[in-house]
């Protein structure tokens, strides 16, 4: 039952279940995950297996956070819809980082397959519970107070998970001791589970109407058809690079490649939000589906460079800068730090910068202040200055998610907001897909093609990641507000 009004500490029970799993996200994905994934399969093929890693734990989680929504929804457990799938699924997903911690001790392929593994099942697990923590702001917050409510889940999932993980768990990592980092993970997972088992929920009483497999179906037709145009166009890239492989020429390589490598993600992009949206949406006419599309598609452009910038921070130091790999989790994690820190600033401002100033106009200004922040940790390999680039890409990318959502607001028909807006977070979903599925490869390509130049293939997709920033500016150009 919806209370009248809560007070403010009782909204810190029902969000604060969103650090710890954003602390999953931001330990393993940027830290750990790229340094096993290297010991395991060596600097020439990280890129390649990185993205594996990425896409099939994306997509895994998609639908199974779908799934589980649909019977949190319908439970009627005497705990309360939501707090048996958060309390079920932590424990699962303990398990799962303790494994990933055992992981670290073997070697080769088997030591890989084996941290696929249980970073599927990790992922399966964490969303379990997050498909769950997610209903708990409409069953409990009342309406009036339901912005205050996601402003506190915000803070949460983002900035300041980000800046602990960077001053508290980076250091462990840092020193080698991945254990160290892995258990104040789990320490911070059980705390905020704990926490959240506070929340007051009460039985589901009424009768439900039958269930609906439909929205589920249609999930797994779009999840289908993107992950298939994800793949075809990796497939694409890996052909080019056989074709392309004789080539003495590195100038012309990076050109060759990294147009292929731009259209192969913006053709996955297209396809898959193109795709999403004629599935869902079928031939209705009460939305501009023109805009509409256009705004989905810049989202995704957009978060493909926000969110793989961040998971091949590691290599894109180690080639940049000529650290190894353990010397790079430093830099990696205090760049991290400031990237939150800049989040923290902007979306605080953000809220008055969008009604000021409009949100088309923010969210274009965002993606071009994104790809400034881009080329400035290009051009200048030294690291105060890839931190300034690293602190610009965390204030474009604060302003882009208020301005962009709200933008999104406006685009959809009164009384069917969920439905529209319910295809943006497959493209949120798809954007890690993309960037490091393609992208992976990409790099690896130049890795044995050019030795003699490490690092150049981060380079490389550090400047399409930009590329696709600039490219979603100039597709929201062309909404119709």
């Amino acid at each position: 039952m919806v209370k009248t009004k809560l007070h403010w500490y009782e909204l810190i029970p029902v969000n604060i279940y969103f650090f710890g799993l954003s602390g999953i996200n931001q330990t393993l994905v940027p830290l750990v995950l790229p340094l096993l994934v290297q010991q395991f399969v060596g600097e020439a093929r990280q890129g390649t297996y990185f993205g594996i890693l990425r896409f099939w734990g994306l997509m895994a989680a998609l639908l199974v956070q779908a799934l589980i929504g649909i019977f949190s929804d319908r439970s009627k457990s005497r705990w309360g819809r939501r707090r048996p799938f958060i309390f079920a699924g932590t424990v699962l997903a303990l398990l799962c980082i303790a494994a990933i911690g055992l992981s670290a001790v073997m070697e080769g392929m088997l030591g890989f397959w084996f941290l696929l593994a249980m970073y599927l099942v990790l992922l399966l697990s964490s969303n379990i519970a997050q498909a769950a923590v997610q209903g708990l702001i409409p069953d409990i917050v009342p309406l009036s107070q339901r912005g205050q409510a996601s402003a506190v889940k915000s803070l949460f999932e983002v900035p300041v998970s980000v800046i602990f993980v960077s001053l508290v768990i980076a250091p462990f990592i840092s020193r080698g001791n991945i254990w160290g980092g892995l258990f104040v993970l789990m320490g911070i997972l059980v705390i905020t589970m704990a926490i959240t088992m506070l929340v007051r929920e009460e039985p589901l009483e009424n009768e439900l109407p039958p269930l609906d497999w439909q929205p589920f179906l249609r999930l797994v037709l779009m999840t289908v058809l993107f992950g298939g145009a994800i793949l075809g166009m990796r497939e694409v890239v890996r052909l080019t690079g056989y074709i392309v492989a004789g080539i003495d020429s590195v100038t012309l390589l990076m050109v060759i490649m990294g147009l292929v490598g731009l259209l192969a993600m913006a053709v996955a992009v297209v396809i898959g939000v193109g795709g999403s949206i004629r599935i869902s949406m079928g031939d209705v006419e009460d939305v501009d589906r023109t805009s509409f599309t256009l705004w989905v598609i810049s989202r995704l452009a957009f978060m493909v460079g926000a969110f793989n910038l961040s998971g091949f921070t590691l290599y894109f130091l180690q080639g940049r800068l000529g650290y190894s790999y353990q010397e790079a989790v430093v830099p990696g994690s205090r760049l991290i730090m400031f990237v939150g820190i800049s989040l923290l600033v902007s979306t605080l401002i953000s809220g008055w910068l969008t009604d000021r100033f409009g949100f088309k106009r923010i969210a274009i200004i965002s993606g071009f202040v994104a790809t400034a922040g881009t080329l400035v940790m290009l051009i200048f390999p030294v690291l105060p200055l890839i931190y300034a680039g690293a602190c610009i890409i965390g204030i474009a990318t604060g302003l882009f998610y208020t301005s962009s959502w709200a933008l999104g607001t406006e685009l959809v028909p009164e009384g069917q907001a969920a439905r529209y807006l319910g295809i943006s977070n497959l493209a949120g979903a798809g954007a890690g897909a993309v960037g490091a599925y393609i992208g992976g490869p990409l790099a690896d390509f130049f890795t044995v093609q050019v030795p003699s130049m490490p690092g150049i293939g981060y380079v490389l997709i550090f400047v399409l990641y930009a590329l696709l920033f600039l490219l979603s500016s100039l597709i929201l150009m062309r909404v119709q507000e």
